[in-house]
């Protein structure tokens, strides 16, 4: 399951890229949304890193 993780931000940008498209918004308004997706799924593969360290998984 760990190694479809990778899947969960592509999935996130393309739901705020389809949501822009819908909206009339550029992708220069949202550069934001895309920031804050990607730094959300670095903190959740930091966390995930951090719990299989310490159970050494």
């Amino acid at each position: 399951m760990v190694k479809l993780l990778f899947i969960l931000p592509l999935l996130m940008c393309l739901g705020w890229y389809l949501y822009l498209l819908q909206n009339n918004w550029s992708l220069r308004q949202g550069k934001k949304g895309f920031i804050y997706i990607i730094a959300f799924n670095i903190v959740i593969a930091l966390v995930l890193t951090l719990l299989l360290l310490a159970t050494h998984r």
